[in-house]
Formats: C-alpha cells, structure tokens, sequence
C-alpha cells in the first residue's frame, strides 16, 4: 500500500509526525539543490530528480495538512 492511500488510516499523531519528518526532508532537498547549483558540480539529471522528489514531498505535505486542519464552514 503506498503512502497516499496509507493516510486515511493513520492517527492525527502520527501524521503530524510524518509532516514534520515530510517538512524536514523538503528543506534539506531544498539546501541540496541550491549547494549543487551554487557550486555547479550537480549535473541536470542530478538536480531535476532532486527537484521532482521535493515537488513529491510538497504534495505530501499539502495533503497532510489538509486532512490535520479541519473543514470550517463560514
């Protein structure tokens, strides 16, 4: 079972966890990408990876946000 069908059946706790494990990860990707391309020693491959598993990441986060921040009806 992948991950984004698993967050129906985890608790509140442990998404927020994994949010800040999620939130975590994003920012380290975020100082690798900008380290290889401030030294130029990443090539295209390297970076475009890194950058769609962040984007991955984002979308994670995105979704366990939605599902810990409840709907509020104005």
């Amino acid at each position: 079972m992948n991950a984004i069908s698993d967050i129906s059946m985890k608790t509140d706790d442990v998404l927020r966890v994994e949010l800040e494990v999620f939130r975590r990860e994003h920012r380290d990707l975020d100082d690798a990408i900008a380290a290889l391309v401030a030294k130029g020693t990443g090539d295209q491959l390297t970076i475009q990876r890194l950058k769609k598993k962040k984007l991955l990441l984002k979308d994670m986060i995105a979704r366990i946000e939605d599902r810990l921040t409840p709907d509020i009806i104005a």
